[in-house]
């Protein structure tokens, strides 16, 4: 099972992205939380996957997903996202059949919040090397270590600091 995380990795994100907005929105109804907004970016160049408006608070999120016992020391995060106003990275934890076991937080502690600075983390590099056998620098995206994430147990804690407290 777990080669078909890696060999589908872009499917399991779609996945895993549409799983988890299907659930924010219903948490939100359940709230009575009518009034969120969920805009999809059709190519991440902004350094974001989703925009979540609820009120005056506006999130960009960008989305990773690590298997439960997974290695990942560190993701790769846009400094574009650094620059939106409170972006934040969300890194959701699954088991084999794509079931969220926790997850991982990296932004500001309240829904208004920047993302903490990424300056101090080196530049990630290229996966592919060039024909010398070099792997360049991707200077637009640092090596943020998973060490710097905050695990949140459920969807509610991430909801919370995403928009604030739901109704």
């Amino acid at each position: 099972m777990a080669s078909a995380h890696s060999r589908h990795s872009v499917l399991r994100e779609i996945i895993l992205e549409h799983l988890f907005v299907g659930r924010l929105l219903q948490r939100c109804w359940q709230a009575g939380a009518y009034d969120v907004e969920v805009l999809r970016s059709e190519f991440d160049s902004g350094g974001y996957d989703l925009v979540v408006t609820r009120g005056a608070i506006t999130r960009h999120i960008q989305f990773k997903a690590l298997r439960v016992g997974g290695k990942r020391r560190h993701f790769d995060i846009g400094l574009r996202l650094a620059a939106r106003p409170a972006g934040c990275v969300i890194a959701i934890v699954v088991d084999d059949d794509l079931e969220a076991r926790h997850y991982l937080w990296f932004g500001g502690t309240s829904p208004d919040s920047a993302l903490p600075p990424i300056d101090d983390c080196p530049a990630a590099r290229h996966t592919k090397a060039d024909s010398t056998g070099a792997k360049a620098a991707r200077n637009a995206l640092r090596r943020v270590p998973t060490s710097r994430f905050e695990k949140l147990d459920s969807l509610d804690a991430v909801i919370g600091r995403l928009i604030g407290k739901l109704p």
